[in-house]
């Protein structure tokens, strides 16, 4: 059964919450969460004016349950709008009910809306479920590899 979801964008309201999901997802992804200092910046960049990411949260009967972030990229060979999904998790207790097929439904309205022409997003290698689901929703995995320069690199 797909239970209905309430949506709410990021807010000083809503900030703890988005940390603590965040803080879960970290722990499945089995990387560190974010520390004083990025909290701090996620909630500089996430609320207010000059946005440099959106978060939506999803709530079912005032639990808050899932959470998405995307940002704006551009395709520069079709001279087109880009929405890059960087982060969407789901409660453990709350998959296979439906839920990441909404929030996903979200996102590509989102993306229609803005007369995107693709959406792009990263998936860990071993994330066999995460995997299976974008596959079904027509998304293809790219043959590129990602390289990263992380701060030490760039200072």
């Amino acid at each position: 059964m797909t239970e209905k979801l309430a949506i709410e964008n990021l807010s000083e309201k809503n900030f703890d919450e988005f940390v603590k999901l965040m803080k879960l997802f970290a722990d499945f992804e089995k990387l560190t969460p974010p520390d004083d200092d990025a909290r701090k910046r996620l909630k500089r960049d996430g609320i207010g004016k000059n946005t440099k990411y959106e978060a939506y949260l999803f709530k079912i009967n005032d639990k808050y349950v899932a959470y998405a972030i995307f940002l704006m990229a551009y395709g520069s060979f079709k001279g087109m709008p880009t929405l890059f999904l960087e982060d969407v998790f789901v409660l453990k207790e709350y998959r296979k009910k439906g839920i990441g097929q909404q929030i996903l439904n979200f996102v590509v309205k989102k993306a229609k809306d803005r007369n995107c022409d693709r959406i792009d997003l990263y998936v860990l290698d071993w994330n066999e479920n995460a995997i299976k689901f974008y596959e079904k929703n027509k998304f293809k995995l790219m043959n590129w590899k990602i390289y990263r320069m992380e701060n030490k690199q760039i200072i």
